[in-house]
């Protein structure tokens, strides 16, 4: 119980960024896909890479050796189809998509058969309306969070999609969102949301939980098994959330002069996947 407690203190301040100090060296091996202008990118456990393409309205899924397995969608309003689809989740099950334009989140099958849409912008209820959304994620319990962009805060919804609540407004204090960007969740149901040079924790409940400081203006986040990559437009930074003290440090990547725009990231198996707007880039670590 004790430790408990030291943990709740622990993580209720602003965690320092960790920079160069503990550095680690990824070295390029090899890129894949190609697309028009990627979005975001998540991947399965199940072993699957999806990824949203904004220039062509679609999402991808590939497996770890870059073949491209299926395509979904276009551009349009109907079921099953985008306008901007921006943030990504999947599990070994399901896929949810941010489409963004049409203010909803979109859910399909493993294999990109649509299923569902979720959207409240036009509710009656203010509480659970959610507008332009650019990121969600999924909890172990089927609790589905979305990154509402419109009024700058996180709303949540049941495994049936019934509103459970909303945190993260300007009702927040020190918690509170001024320019979120990317979300995801921890295997323990903890959530970290790029908020300009930080990120912000929150437990499955809404509670803020602690505050990651950067130097860098961060725009992406992605945790697989609990390894958490965070990224700028040129930098990546990773913490292992299995550790009690969540610090980032900076990840140095050679073997390439220069990379394109970075979008996103994620580590699997000691290696690290960047996504670009054109392609995904793989390292090694070294």
């Amino acid at each position: 119980m004790k430790s408990f407690f030291a943990f709740i203190i622990y993580s209720a301040i602003f965690f320092p960024l960790c920079g160069n100090i503990c550095a680690q060296d990824y070295f390029f091996s090899d890129q894949m896909g190609k697309f028009k202008n990627a979005s975001s990118f998540t991947y399965s456990s199940a072993g699957f890479i999806y990824v949203t393409d904004s220039g062509t309205n679609e999402v991808y899924k590939l497996d770890t050796l870059g073949n491209l397995l299926k395509s979904a969608g276009g551009y349009g309003w109907d079921p099953g189809l985008f306008d901007v689809p921006t943030g990504i989740y999947a599990n070994p099950l399901s896929v949810y998509v941010c489409d963004k334009n049409n203010h909803r989140v979109q859910r399909f099958d493993k294999d990109l058969n649509y299923f569902w849409l979720l959207t409240t912008r036009n509710s009656d209820t203010t509480d659970e309306r959610f507008g332009y959304p650019l990121g969600c994620t999924v909890s172990q319990q089927g609790d589905l969070y979305i990154l509402h962009s419109e009024n700058k805060r996180i709303v949540k919804f049941d495994l049936f999609g019934n509103f459970a609540l909303n945190f993260g407004g300007y009702d927040a204090g020190a918690f509170s969102l001024t320019a979120p960007q990317s979300i995801a969740i921890s295997n323990s149901n903890n959530l970290f949301v790029i908020d300009g040079k930080q990120i912000v924790a929150f437990d499955q409940y809404g509670s803020g939980s602690g505050l990651i400081k950067s130097d860098d203006e961060l725009k992406s986040i992605n945790i697989t098994f609990n390894m958490l990559t965070a990224n700028s437009d040129s930098a990546v930074y990773f913490c292992n959330l299995n550790f009690q003290d969540h610090v980032l440090s900076k990840l140095k990547l050679d073997g390439i002069d220069r990379t394109s725009e970075i979008t996103g990231s994620f580590i699997f198996n000691n290696k690290l996947y960047l996504l670009t707007k054109e392609t995904i880039l793989v390292f090694i670590k070294s």
